[in-house]
């Protein structure tokens, strides 16, 4: 008799063993962090259209905080003296300026044609609104996403038609050109008091 409880007590042991091991296992599981999906290796188009994108956003963002009465607004009507702000362009100028660059830099790489009206630095004199102004700039950049798709490791140092430069060469020195202007934009906004939307101070939201 006492031989069967030990064994009783033996066989109990083994089960409450293997059902804590089970156990467990399954919590471990259960709170374990799921594996993350390898990330896509980067690509000559994703390295580009990336940096179009980090400079579309302030470009856009900025145009879009300057008021429709004050779009035309020129440093040359302030009159400040001893300034040399005689002819430079306006803030809506310096807008359809960009726009326009950015197609002529980028057409070459996809083949598009240019807009109607568009013949110099710019832009068509038609767009004088500024929602116009504003499609015109982000269909332009809506081009140089599709450029920078067009963009491969095995083109990208090739000479596209009625051009002397390679493709990566026109992809990027528009993203260049466009920061250049984006800080005349930004000080066109700060004369008439208002804070550059990247420069704004971020709230805390949790």
């Amino acid at each position: 008799m006492k031989q069967m409880r030990i064994f009783s007590l033996f066989v109990a042991l083994v089960l409450t063993a293997a059902g804590l091991g089970r156990g467990a296992k399954s919590a471990a599981a259960a709170g374990a962090p799921q594996a993350q999906q390898p990330q896509s290796p980067p690509t000559v188009t994703s390295v580009v259209d990336r940096e179009i994108g980090d400079v579309e956003k302030l470009i856009v963002e900025a145009a879009e905080a300057m008021p429709e009465e004050k779009f035309n607004f020129s440093p040359e009507g302030l009159n400040i003296s001893g300034s040399e702000y005689k002819g430079v362009r306006s803030f809506a100028s310096e807008v359809k300026h960009v726009a326009t660059a950015n197609y002529f830099i980028w057409s070459p790489l996809t083949g598009d044609s240019l807009p109607e009206g568009l013949k110099d630095g710019k832009g068509p004199a038609a767009f004088q609104s500024k929602a116009d102004i504003l499609k015109f700039l982000k269909d332009s950049f809506a081009l140089g996403h599709k450029a920078a798709s067009a963009l491969t490791a095995e083109n990208m140092l090739q000479t596209p038609e009625h051009s002397k430069s390679t493709r990566l060469r026109l992809a990027t020195f528009a993203v260049a050109h466009a920061y250049d202007h984006y800080g005349q934009m930004v000080e066109y906004l700060r004369m008439n008091g208002i804070v550059p939307p990247a420069s704004r101070a971020k709230t805390d939201c949790g």
